[in-house]
């Protein structure tokens, strides 16, 4: 197949456009579609249907692309074993993760990995975890770090730990003594609470809807960084899993209680990767790091012993 068909193909359907493709790839637009066009007719098979929100892709060119993205990671896997043989620890590695996974035992692990690795480059990329699976899933991250497991069959899940989400309270609050809270016992306090767009929000409003208790927030966002401060300033609580304040629930300064609804205590965190994509060098390194730290934060936070 045609090298450079491919690659604009590629360009093309993850730009959304042929104008599009055309600016990354610093060509006339007119170019891409004639790569693509000569790639449809050296095959004999239409690849894409254009339409007004962009290209599409054919039955066959989902192989095509899949057949593409496979050769491009299988030589970059060659690339690191051999980079390996020489003793030359140098490459990439791109994660893509949610803002929650961002705390200090994360950021520990990228201190120790770049003090182990010098040379290999790391790429962090935040965002949601529709954006997320997307990305590992085009071969734009090599993993992903997701809260709650996409059904994709693009998508494999490399680990998953549970991780129910919790109220996050400071340690001399009521609830800090309690063995769970209900959904109508949130209702009497301010909560600071993630936009609906979260996944976490919305397993939220399932749960509302579930036990016939709604619960408006006094603050929305979309930065978990701005929930954490409310509790700290105690302006607010919030809900999240355990991880995402795991520092603060090991050091006392916060406490997580469990709320007495199914749909909470059965989310999860899942470390996926493209289905059919094999690591090597420093993005498989880093993947073992990764699988390390979630056995780490499957362990059992101890709560605030109760006064």
């Amino acid at each position: 197949m045609s090298e450079s068909g491919l690659r604009y193909l590629l360009e093309a359907l993850n730009a959304g456009s042929m104008r599009a493709a055309g600016d990354r790839l610093n060509v006339a637009a007119s170019s891409v579609s004639r790569q693509i066009a000569q790639l449809e007719e050296q095959h004999g098979i239409a690849l894409i249907v254009k339409g007004r929100r962009g290209i599409k892709l054919t039955d066959a060119g989902e192989m095509v692309m899949e057949h593409y993205r496979n050769q491009i990671s299988d030589r970059e896997a060659l690339r690191a074993k051999l980079e390996d043989l020489r003793s030359v620890k140098t490459g990439s590695v791109t994660l893509s993760a949610g803002e929650g996974f961002l705390g200090e035992t994360f950021t520990d692990l990228i201190n120790a990995f770049n003090r182990d690795n010098p040379k290999v480059r790391l790429n962090i990329n935040i965002g949601a975890s529709q954006e997320i699976a997307r990305m590992v899933a085009d071969d734009e991250a090599h993993m992903g770090l997701v809260f709650q497991t996409p059904h994709d069959m693009k998508i494999q899940v490399r680990s998953a730990i549970a991780q129910p989400l919790m109220v996050i309270v400071p340690p001399d609050h009521p609830f800090a003594r309690e063995d769970s809270v209900t959904i109508a016992q949130l209702q009497d306090y301010p909560l600071c609470l993630s936009e609906r767009s979260f996944r976490l929000r919305q397993i939220l409003s399932e749960a509302e809807a579930h036990s016939g208790q709604r619960i408006e927030p006094a603050i929305t966002t979309n930065s978990i960084f701005v929930m954490l401060e409310a509790v700290r300033a105690g302006v607010a609580l919030t809900i999240l899993p355990q991880l995402s304040v795991w520092s603060d629930l090991q050091r006392g300064t916060m406490v997580s209680v469990p709320i007495a609804e199914d749909m909470m205590e059965k989310t999860s965190v899942s470390l996926i990767l493209r289905a059919g994509r094999k690591l090597e060098g420093a993005p498989a390194r880093f993947l073992v790091a990764l699988e390390r730290l979630l056995r780490q934060w499957a362990q059992t936070i101890p709560r605030q012993v109760r006064r």
